[in-house]
């Protein structure tokens, strides 16, 4: 059987947002402590590499976390993923790439996706016509090469895996049943979107800045 791992993706620069993403309060977690959990709901016992920028400050991890930086800062998620594929132990198999602020992925998804990669070398979701790489399983021993390569060409985008790279496409009907409204793909820019993310969730809604909102 496959070993599953993860990475998660949080060093972005969060212009949108206003303020890091990792460290919104979502309840009684930050926002990246919740994804983690969330993550860990769908690759088991296998290891997760919380990929950072250089100087990034984080909240605090679970102790069986991997914490990784990115040797350059600002070259986008494909990077991000080659660093954090490098990062983990050669025996992970197949690696679930998400980012920091998707709080309401389904375990489900990861598990739809390890069931359908069969001998290809990636599967990634093509939801409302969009393909969702930071929502998609890789297989570590011959992604990573690719993407090094890639990124030495200066082709940064992870859709150019696609060019390299036996891939599966799984489309709405695949995924349905296990996320009934693509809640794994949802994410947030924005702090209108965080408030919202905040609503559906049951939660307080919060300020911009994060406090309590008096409303």
């Amino acid at each position: 059987m496959n070993r599953l791992g993860a990475v998660i993706l949080c060093g972005g620069r969060s212009t949108r947002m206003g303020q890091p993403k990792a460290w919104l309060p979502f309840g009684d977690e930050r926002l990246l402590q919740r994804v983690i959990r969330l993550v860990r709901g769908g690759v088991g016992d296998g290891p997760i590499a919380v990929v950072a920028a250089p100087e990034q400050e984080l909240p605090p991890l679970p102790m069986d976390v991997w914490l990784v930086r990115d040797p350059i800062e600002g070259q986008g998620p494909l990077r991000g993923l080659a660093t954090g594929l490098g990062a983990l132990p050669g025996e992970v198999e197949l690696v679930y790439a998400t980012a920091t602020d998707t709080p309401f992925l389904r375990p489900g998804w990861i598990g739809r996706l390890a069931e359908r990669i069969g001998a290809a070398d990636l599967v990634m979701p093509l939801v409302a016509g969009h393909r969702n790489p930071l929502a998609a399983l890789y297989r570590r021993a011959t992604v990573l090469p690719v993407a090094l390569e890639l990124i030495a060409a200066g082709r940064l985008k992870p859709a150019f895996l696609l060019d390299r790279l036996r891939a599966v496409t799984l489309v709405e009907e695949d995924l349905r049943d296990v996320d009934p409204d693509f809640s794994s793909i949802r994410n947030l820019n924005t702090p209108e979107e965080y408030a919202a993310a905040l609503r559906d969730a049951g939660l307080i809604p919060t300020t911009a800045d994060g406090s309590r909102s008096t409303q």
